[in-house]
């Protein structure tokens, strides 16, 4: 059974780009519509793209801005300029 990255990120303004994103970029993500929160989850790795996100608010993005929105997360992270991953993948 596969092990299931997460992140729950609030349902925002500012979030609707990065959910956008990471729902382009991330095939068969799955989706839980909260009261104020957004959780998507995937087997294995999901991962939120620099570029993908500037291409929907058009502007420059720092992935660690995505701390401004995110509730939880579920996986080992891996950060820098350009993505912000979570993966059970060693």
């Amino acid at each position: 059974m596969a092990q299931i990255a997460s992140i729950t990120l609030l349902h925002n303004d500012d979030a609707r780009p990065i959910i956008e994103a990471i729902l382009a970029d991330n095939p068969g993500c799955r989706v839980l519509n909260m009261p104020g929160a957004v959780k998507l989850d995937r087997d294995e790795e999901l991962v939120v793209r620099r570029a993908s996100v500037e291409a929907r608010i058009g502007r420059a993005w720092d992935p660690q801005e995505l701390q401004l929105v995110i509730v939880s997360m579920a996986g080992n992270l891996d950060e820098d300029d350009d993505h912000f991953t979570l993966s059970w993948k060693h």
